[in-house]
Parts: C-alpha cells; sequence; structure tokens
C-alpha cells in the first residue's frame, strides 16, 4: 500500500463517474483503492470514509465496482464514496483514472494499491538465493533488478522449473510479485522522500482470493492498511507492516 502526498493540476478533461461528493472545505483529504469491490478493499474504503476520507473505489468490473458503491451509499457514507473504472494492467484505464483525479478531483493524497490476483500453482519465501538476495540489497536495487528478477521467474515458470531453480511452489506468482512488490515499495520511498510509501500485510484473511479461510474477517484485515495510509506527515516511510506491527521484509 503506497500512501501518497501528491498534487495534480486541474484539467479540462471530463469522465465518467458515479457519486462525486459536494465540494465542501471539510474534505481535505483524496483516496484512491485499487480492486476495490469486495473483500479487504471493499472494507478499506469503508474505513476511510467513515474517517472523513473521500475515496474513489475503483476495479476492474464496472457493475461490481458500481454495485459495491451502492452499498456504501446505503450505509450512511454517499458523500464520501465515488466509482471509477480501473484495470491495473490495462495503461488506457490506468490514464482514464488520472485524468478523471485531474480533471474531477484535483490531487491526491492516499492511494491503496489493493488490487492483486492469486498465482496459477504456502509455499514459503523465495528459496532462490540469488533472487532473495537481489531484492533484499536496498541500497543497490534499481527498477531493472526487479525487472530481472521477474523475467528470470517468468523463464523458469515458463520451462516449468520453479520448484527447482527455487520459486514458491504454491501460488507462486502471486508470491513473487509481492516479493517484488516489497522491493519496488523500498525503492520508490527512497526515490520520493517526501512521500510516505509503505507496504501492508494484512493477515490471512476470509476473501475469495483465500477461498475464505483463516482468522480474519475483512473488517479486521482492513484496519492496518487504513492505519498506515492515514499515518501523520512524519510517519515511517518504506517500512513493511504486517498486521499492526512494524515487519522485516
Amino acid at each position: 500500500m503506497f500512501r501518497l502526498k501528491l498534487w495534480f493540476k486541474s484539467s479540462s478533461a471530463s469522465s465518467t463517474m458515479a457519486g462525486v461528493p459536494p465540494t465542501s472545505t471539510a474534505i481535505k483529504k483524496y483516496a484512491v483503492v485499487t480492486g476495490a469491490n469486495k473483500g479487504i478493499g471493499l472494507e478499506i474504503c469503508r474505513q476511510l470514509a467513515s474517517q472523513g476520507v473521500s475515496v474513489v473505489l475503483t476495479a476492474r468490473n464496472e457493475k461490481r465496482g458500481l454495485e459495491a458503491v451502492e452499498k456504501l451509499k446505503k450505509s450512511g457514507l454517499s458523500d464520501y464514496i465515488m466509482f471509477h473504472q480501473l484495470d491495473v494492467m490495462d495503461s488506457a484505464s490506468i490514464d482514464s483514472l488520472a485524468v478523471f483525479i485531474k480533471s474531477q478531483i484535483g490531487k491526491l493524497d492516499i492511494l491503496v494499491n489493493n488490487a492483486g490476483v492469486g498465482g496459477t500453482t504456502d509455499g514459503g519465501g523465495i528459496r532462490n538465493k540469488w533472487a532473495r538476495n537481489t531484492l533484499n540489497d536496498v541500497e543497490n536495487l534499481t527498477e531493472e533488478s526487479i525487472d530481472q528478477v521477474l523475467n528470470e521467474f517468468l523463464k523458469d515458470f515458463k520451462e516449468g522449473s520453479v520448484e527447482a531453480k527455487g520459486w514458491p511452489s504454491y501460488m507462486s506468482a502471486y508470491c513473487v510479485s509481492k516479493a517484488a512488490m516489497n522491493a519496488y515499495t523500498r525503492l520508490l520511498a527512497k526515490k520520493y522522500p517526501k512521500m510516505l510509501i509503505n507496504a501492508v500485510g494484512p493477515g490471512w484473511t476470509k476473501t475469495d482470493l483465500s477461498n475464505h479461510t483463516g482468522p480474519l474477517t475483512p473488517e479486521e484485515a482492513a484496519r492496518n492498511p487504513v492505519r498506515v495510509a492515514l499515518l501523520p506527515d512524519d510517519g515511517p516511510s518504506g517500512t513493511f507492516f504486517e498486521r499492526m506491527k512494524v515487519s522485516s521484509f
């Protein structure tokens, strides 16, 4: 989850929107939550909005996203919830959201990068020493080195040698992508010291992604991302939060 303090210049471009809250000097913070039509993402939206943050709920499926917005509106949060379609794998969709934020809001205070999908194959952490050392070498970490790890994983995956090469055997794509995201979090935090950019592990939660197993409810799991999203300006950056505690990457 990234917490950004990022302001945009206004633009004349327009975008389809639902439930844009009325202009008010009392609403000072705006958030975007990705993958938010259900599960932890939906609950993050609910909790942020309950604390007065104006939230752009995004989802890949527009129908499901609008249904989620209506659900939150019925719970009394209509002034703090709006919807915009977003597929984080589609550059045109990302551009459309950026235009919406610039033209209809003018700034973005918080980004919760929640969207995710399961891998095709609990394998633990990554046993591949080269990959682990590369991602943990914060001083020399670059976007290129992260991409190199991901490309090596994809090559081994296609060759059917994931387990032999020390990659996780279960939900491998999911596990490796999360490790890369954690590394990228630290890279961005170092690159943009005026922003708070952190990673959060919400815990094993009863959602579709886990086949509704796990000890936590989405409401419980959302509390840590929300707490990190609302850190004060002098809060930590480049940090990994596991549940409610600072943890090692």
